[in-house]
């Protein structure tokens, strides 16, 4: 009798994420996105220092959308862009300064944020859901990027932090207004084209071998 080979049941990762070309477009397009929105000027805030931008929106919906890595990746491209030198933040500001100035911590704390969102509401690596989307804007777009931007913005100013952070009160209204709007596009989006988030992680795939 000839013996059979012995079968057994494991399972098979996919291979690693590749960038393709449709990745690369839809991070550029998303960094386009976060530039176009600070086409409206800054509004001051009562300290003065950080500026209150329509630019956050633009983070929330690059992490909601694209997912986490694709989505810091948007950002990080961005904020390339303005440390060249081109004045696409909100006010027409640009340059290395922005990121040695108060709005630092900000700045480092939207690539953070993204990516959290992303890994938020894309936990299930399903669709999304409003409450994961806004739970996901919350955690990573406010708590994130204060987290990030409150000690910069007090060490560069030699502010004592409860007061940085009490001078960050007046960006809750504006981000909270973001998470809405951030979680109403990405339902839509994904109820008319659902192709939008593919490039989403898979699980593994049991197979015999």
């Amino acid at each position: 009798m000839t013996r059979q080979p012995r079968t057994t049941s494991r399972p098979i990762t996919r291979p690693a994420t590749r960038i393709t070309t449709r990745d690369i477009t839809k991070i550029a397009v998303f960094a386009a996105i976060i530039a176009v929105l600070g086409i409206p000027s800054a509004i001051p805030a009562f300290n003065g220092a950080v500026p209150i931008t329509a630019q956050t929106l633009g983070v929330m919906l690059a992490g909601a959308i694209l997912g986490s890595w694709r989505g810091a990746a948007a950002v990080t491209v961005f904020e390339v862009l303005v440390l060249i030198g081109l004045p696409l933040l909100s006010g027409g500001r640009g340059g290395a300064g922005v990121f040695v100035g108060p709005s630092a911590g900000y700045l480092i704390g939207w690539i953070v944020g993204a990516f959290v969102i992303g890994a938020i509401v894309r936990a299930d690596r399903l669709r999304p859901t409003w409450y994961r989307t806004a739970l996901g804007c919350v955690v990573g777009g406010i708590g994130v990027v204060y987290a990030f931007g409150i000690p910069v913005q007090a060490f560069v100013l030699g502010l004592p932090l409860s007061s940085a952070a009490l001078s960050a009160l007046a960006f809750i209204p504006g981000d909270l207004i973001k998470v809405i709007v951030t979680t109403i596009i990405t339902l839509s989006l994904w109820r008319a084209y659902p192709r939008a988030f593919e490039g989403r992680a898979r699980k593994p795939v049991a197979t015999s071998v």
